[in-house]
């Protein structure tokens, strides 16, 4: 995971009207303005549907539930993306003193939350994709 700032322009772009129009308030202050949903809120904090998590805001499939674990941080936590290139990684130095690695959407930009490293799970990688509920949508599997 290299943490950089991007460069070139995402598949899915649109104006912050466009964005206003597709998403509603919560979603549009997470998704476009990076803010976080409060903890233990979210739809997807405890769910254990099987599926795939998808970006709300335009659809790529980003994380399947197979990598999804009870962390108890408030938050949905995965221990991986689907792909390496379904999301991006960025330094993130909002807080003075505590700098964090940002997880966007590869595809629209969209902030989804944060990724840590380290802090004692017991997941394939050590790594806690805590990403907000608000900034996906899940598609159950199908039987």
């Amino acid at each position: 995971m290299d943490a950089s700032h991007r460069t070139e322009p995402y598949a899915v772009t649109l104006t912050d009207t466009a964005w206003r129009e597709r998403l509603n308030a919560a979603e549009f202050h997470v998704l476009r303005e990076a803010g976080t949903e409060r903890p233990f809120t979210g739809e997807y904090t405890d769910t254990t549907t099987e599926g795939v998590y998808a970006c709300r805001a335009c659809g790529a499939e980003l994380f399947r539930s197979e990598t999804k674990f009870a962390s108890q941080c408030g938050w949905p936590s995965f221990y991986a993306p689907l792909a390496e290139g379904r999301v991006e990684y960025l330094r993130d130095h909002s807080i003075p003193g505590r700098p964090r690695v940002e997880v966007r959407c590869a595809s629209c930009g969209s902030h989804l939350g944060h990724v840590f490293e380290g802090e004692g799970y017991a997941t394939p990688t050590d790594q806690r994709y805590c990403i907000n509920s608000v900034s996906l949508t899940l598609e159950p599997t199908r039987d």
